[in-house]
C-alpha cells in the first residue's frame, strides 16, 4: 500500500503540478542572472584574486563564534554605504534572511500587514512570528491603511510593520513604493521592503526601487545577492539598533554558519560593478523594453514593463505543455503553477537577462507567438 508521501505526489501528477530538477537546456530566458554577471570573468578574476589575497572558502563557525570575517564586515561597510544605510547584515541565502527579518523583529502585540503576493519567505517568517498579522489584496494602499485601522480599532496598541515587494517576482509588476510610505508614516509603522528583483537592474547605480527611501530608520530593506548580483547571499539594511537586535536575538544568523568569506568578496565586486559600469544596466533594460514590445504589439499579451514577464495560460497542464513546446524550441522557459502563483494563474515566467542576445529576443518572441497559437487551436 502507498504511503502518504507516494499519495501525495501522485496526487501532484494528476493536477499536473509534480515538480522535478531539470539541467540548463538552452537560451537562458529563466534565471534571475539579470545582469550577466553569475558567469562573468570580472567576477572569476575577483574569485582567483581573493583566493590569492588568502579568502577562504568556508567560515568554519556562526558569526558569533569564529566564522566572523574581515570580508564580511568589508561587505556590510561597503553595501551600507553603497544603498544608503546605517548598517548592513549578510546573510546567506534572500530566503534565510526574510524569516529572519519577521520571526525576530516584531514583537508580540504588533501587527505584521503584508501584501498578498509577497515572497514565500515572508510567509515563513510571518508564521514564526508572536506579532498578529493581516494580509493586504495586492498593491492596494488602502487596503493596508483599512488593515491597520480595524486592528487600532479592537485594540491594537503595538508597531505596525508593512511588508512588501519593491518589483514582485512572479508578475514583473512594481509596488506603489511611496504611496505605501505614506501609509506608512501615517500610521508610525516600519516599512520593509523586498528589493530581490530590483536590487543591481533598477533605481540609481541598480541600488533598486527604495533607494529613495533609504537611510529612514523606520525602513528595513532587503538586497538578495544571488540574482543580478550574481553571487549569493541576502543583505538587510536597517539602523544600527535594528541590527545589533538581529545579531543578539536573531536565530537564523545566530545559528547558522556564517556565508562563505570568498562570497563576500564575490558580492563586493558586484557592487563595484554596479556602481562603475553603468552598462550592463543599460544593456539588460534595452533588452527589456525590446521584449515588452514585441509581445504587446506583436502578441498582444499584456506585459509587465520589467525584466520579468509572465505570460499567464491558466491551467497547470496548459502551462507545462507550453513550456516544453518552447523549450523543445531552443529556449529555456519555465512554467510555474500554484501554489506559487494563485489558482488559475499558472504561468511562464520569462525573465530577460544579459545572456541572451537582442536577436535571441526576437526569436523568443515570434515562438511564443507560434506556440500560444497551437496551444489556442
Amino acid at each position: 500500500m502507498p504511503d502518504a508521501h507516494s499519495r501525495a505526489l501522485a496526487a501532484l501528477k494528476r493536477r499536473g503540478r509534480l515538480r522535478a530538477l531539470e539541467g540548463r537546456a538552452g537560451l537562458d530566458f529563466a534565471s534571475n542572472d539579470y545582469l550577466g554577471l553569475a558567469g562573468s570573468t570580472e567576477l572569476a578574476d575577483a574569485a582567483r584574486a581573493a583566493l590569492d589575497r588568502g579568502v577562504p572558502v568556508g567560515a568554519g563557525g556562526s558569526r558569533l563564534l569564529r566564522g566572523n570575517h574581515p570580508e564580511h564586515e568589508a561587505l556590510e561597510a561597503e553595501a551600507a554605504a553603497h544603498f544608503g544605510s546605517e548598517t548592513a547584515l549578510y546573510f546567506g541565502g534572500g530566503f534565510q534572511a526574510n524569516t529572519a527579518i519577521f520571526s525576530t523583529l516584531p514583537s508580540r502585540g504588533d501587527l505584521i500587514v503584508h501584501d498578498a503576493l509577497i515572497h514565500a519567505s515572508v510567509h515563513d517568517g510571518v508564521r514564526a512570528s508572536k506579532a498578529e498579522h493581516a494580509i493586504a489584496p495586492h498593491n492596494d494602499c488602502q487596503a493596508f491603511d483599512d488593515a491597520i485601522r480595524r486592528w487600532r480599532a479592537r485594540g491594537g496598541m503595538g508597531r505596525v510593520w508593512i511588508a512588501v515587494e519593491s518589483l514582485y517576482s512572479m508578475d514583473g509588476d512594481r509596488a506603489p513604493l511611496i504611496d505605501i510610505a505614506t501609509v506608512a508614516a501615517r500610521h508610525d509603522a516600519m516599512l520593509v521592503i523586498d528589493e530581490a528583483h530590483a536590487t543591481g537592474v533598477l533605481g540609481d547605480h541598480g541600488r533598486g526601487l527604495a533607494a529613495v527611501l533609504e537611510g529612514c530608520a523606520e525602513v528595513v530593506s532587503l538586497h538578495t545577492c544571488g540574482k543580478a548580483l550574481g553571487a549569493n547571499g541576502a543583505l538587510v539594511l536597517a539602523s544600527r539598533t535594528l541590527r545589533d537586535f538581529m545579531v543578539n536575538r536573531c536565530r537564523p544568523f545566530i545559528y547558522a554558519t556564517a556565508p562563505s568569506p570568498l562570497m563576500a568578496a564575490m558580492v563586493r565586486e558586484s557592487l563595484r560593478l554596479c556602481r562603475d559600469e553603468p552598462g550592463r544596466r543599460t544593456a539588460v533594460l534595452r533588452r527589456v523594453g525590446l521584449f515588452n514590445q514585441r509581445v504587446s504589439s506583436g502578441i498582444g499579451l499584456p506585459v509587465s514593463g520589467s525584466h520579468i514577464v509572465p505570460v499567464i495560460v491558466g491551467g497547470d497542464t496548459r502551462a507545462v505543455a507550453l513550456a516544453a513546446a518552447i523549450r523543445s524550441r531552443g529556449f529555456d522557459v519555465r512554467a510555474v503553477r500554484p501554489p506559487t502563483v494563485p489558482e488559475g494563474t499558472a504561468r511562464l515566467r520569462i525573465t530577460i537577462t544579459n545572456n541572451v542576445s537582442e536577436n535571441d529576443i526576437e526569436q523568443l518572441a515570434a515562438a511564443l507567438g507560434d506556440e500560444l497559437g497551437r496551444l489556442a487551436a
